[in-house]
């Protein structure tokens, strides 16, 4: 696969790199800021992405691979994943699919127990901020490990 386009102006891209390390520094946890971006980018089938932040996760040892490897099965995956990682990824499968075209109280409320009000508040903007991310990637069809994007 080639990219339909490697264009991407300099503004946004420097927006959205300002966003992610904002919402990233604000949640102040990097494993679990890994986690959310991996499945975002699951759901939204963005290899790019995916391939970026495995090796992201992998290189830091931020997550473990275990986690790595049950990720797209979290929910059936025992005691790989702690409560507080479960409220994050719940609430990033409800903010990236928006299957009832909003986020369920219940999936906000449980994260809301895990997270204060700010680190609440970057975790939505860095579940948010690789939507875009992912959406950008695979709209252009940027493939995985390119270096041109």
């Amino acid at each position: 696969m080639t990219a339909r386009t490697t264009h991407l102006d300099a503004g946004v891209r420097t927006a959205l790199l300002a966003v992610s390390t904002a919402a990233k520094k604000g949640l102040g946890d990097p494993g679990l800021a890994e986690l959310v971006q991996i499945r975002a980018s699951q759901l939204n089938h963005c290899a790019f992405c995916l391939d970026m932040h495995l090796a992201i996760a992998r290189k830091d040892g931020v997550v473990s691979e275990s986690q790595l490897d049950l990720l797209d099965a979290w929910e059936e995956a025992g005691d790989a994943f702690d409560a507080r990682e479960r409220a994050a990824l719940a609430l990033t499968e409800a903010v990236t699919v928006l299957t009832e075209g909003f986020v369920p109280d219940e999936v906000y409320e449980r994260a809301a127990r895990h997270f204060d009000e700010a680190r609440l508040a970057h975790l939505v903007a860095l579940i948010t901020v690789i939507n875009s991310w992912n959406r950008l990637m695979v709209g252009r069809r940027i493939p995985p490990g390119s270096t041109q994007w």
